[in-house]
């Protein structure tokens, strides 16, 4: 298949299963074309099969801002023409489904083939209407003008069809991630001491740092765990707020025990050192880091009532507490980590359950399958 991907390109889990999602497929054969306005976060090194092709915006007068969407929609008619593209998978319902629908048009009214849309919903759709109503009928038009819908969990599909109304099919295909890159500590990738003493236990945080992600809770969370053991924190990842949890690290006297690591294209070459994952996000769709962090081996203290459950077992890979309880996770935290044993369970189920449930290879097989289902129409 000839395949169009469209994402944004940063460090975040829509981006990253979607450049992973593509490698993934050029691995079995498929040509896969990248359009973005920069090359996607882990998309850093070459491969057959893969290609990238660049969206430019033109500094106008006329315009406050530059027309993303429009070079963007002219990009994909573009590339899907001079590439004979069968499909085009965007994730995102706005810009990148709007854009797509566009250039199919495009497409259309110049009598050439037009490519099956299909888009993937990551949860910023959902929450960016929540913030701004004002996307509303747009993003609904957008996700019912696909020719195929994925969601990234059951709870994000429940969430769409009961915001915006949907009454077209919605597959949930999960997040996944590579058995051959994420796993338990089997190479010399991660030295254990570069980050923590041999007496110290490691914990663990991978966000964008919105405020979404509660950076505040992990630091909050980690303050408790460190009074009742010796323990550091690596705080891999940029953004908003990253200014306050400094501030907030410094505050509480933390400078020497947390290891901020910024953006990192290969997390796993730190996750297996780790001893536990810290994600308390306010909303989780699915919950790739925590994933990652399970599929080498380390348990996941997160939020109830988010995604998350669709990939932490509780009180057996990890455990799920209410929103801003830092101080059960925490508890938790201590028990588990005081508790060696029960800990080596903990890690040997993370990775047993997250390789069963999770890995590559099952789940690309799904979207092959589902590609074929959308373009058989």
């Amino acid at each position: 298949m000839r395949i169009g991907i469209t994402c944004y390109p940063v460090a975040g889990g829509s981006g990253i299963v979607a450049t992973e999602l593509g490698q993934q497929l050029a691995l079995r054969g498929h040509e896969v074309h990248f359009v973005s306005y920069s090359i996607p976060f882990r998309l850093d090194q070459y491969q057959t099969n893969v290609f990238y092709h660049g969206v430019e915006t033109t500094a106008y007068p006329l315009f406050k801002f530059p027309p993303y969407e429009s070079t963007l929609s002219a990009k994909m008619a573009e590339v899907t023409r001079s590439f004979k593209l069968e499909i085009l998978h965007v994730h995102y319902a706005v810009p990148h489904a709007t854009c797509a629908y566009l250039a199919r048009q495009m497409l259309k009214t110049a009598g050439e083939p037009i490519p099956k849309l299909i888009t993937t919903l990551h949860g910023t759709d959902i929450t960016l209407v929540g913030s701004d109503p004002s996307f509303f009928d747009i993003t609904r038009f957008s996700i019912n003008a696909s020719d195929g819908i994925t969601a990234v969990s059951a709870y994000l599909a429940d969430e769409t069809r009961d915001v915006f109304k949907i009454e077209k099919d919605i597959r949930v295909i999960y997040n996944f991630f590579d058995p051959t890159r994420f796993k338990p500590q089997a190479d010399d990738r991660c030295r254990r001491s570069e980050f923590a003493a041999d007496h110290e236990m490691l914990l663990c945080h991978i966000s964008n740092f919105r405020p979404v992600k509660r950076t505040l809770d992990v630091i909050d969370i980690f303050d408790k765990v460190q009074a009742e053991l010796p323990a550091k924190l690596v705080m891999i990842g940029e953004g908003p707020d990253t200014v306050l949890a400094r501030r907030q690290i410094t505050k509480r006297g933390l400078t020497d025990k947390v290891i901020f690591l910024g953006n990192q294209s290969r997390v796993e070459a730190v996750l297996p050192c780790a001893d536990l994952f810290l994600l308390p996000s306010e909303e989780e769709s699915f919950g790739l880091a925590a994933l990652e962090a399970l599929a080498c081996g380390v348990p996941v203290v997160g939020t109830q009532g988010t995604g998350l459950a669709e990939v932490v077992v509780d009180y057996k890979n990890g455990f799920l507490l209410p929103v801003g309880d830092t101080a059960s996770m925490a508890r938790a935290a201590v028990s588990l980590l005081k508790d060696k044993p029960r800990l080596v369970d903990f890690k040997r189920a993370a990775s047993e359950l997250a390789t069963a449930r999770f890995s590559a290879d099952r789940v690309i097989t799904e979207y092959e399958n589902y590609y074929e289902e959308i373009l058989r129409g």
